[in-house]
């Protein structure tokens, strides 16, 4: 496997930790959001239920999964864009072995 160099490697963290945090506001605002204003969301109605228990009841798990999956999208993109590519990985460190 190639080393990476300190400044790719801590750019790469960054822009890992900067998707983070904006899935932990997204995660925060859909599970705290419904519930902090209910009383307004209630006049919202979605299949007869009021939007705050349609969020808490299918709304959020929903959000979280498809969350996962944007994250996976996202992680996989940013390895490739600074050269963490797990087949690549494979192909260089073919044939090797460390003996310990």
């Amino acid at each position: 496997m190639k080393k990476i160099d300190k400044s790719v490697a801590d750019q790469y963290f960054r822009e890992k930790n900067r998707f983070m945090i904006l899935y932990f506001v997204i995660w925060f605002i859909v599970s705290y959001g419904a519930v902090l204003f209910a009383e307004t969301l209630s006049n919202i109605t979605i299949n007869g239920f009021p939007f705050h228990y349609f969020m808490g009841a299918q709304g959020a798990v929903l959000t979280f999964i498809i969350l996962l999956f944007v994250n996976a999208k996202v992680s996989d993109r940013i390895d490739k864009k600074y050269g963490i590519d797990e087949a690549e990985n494979v192909k260089l460190s073919q044939g090797k072995t460390v003996d310990h």
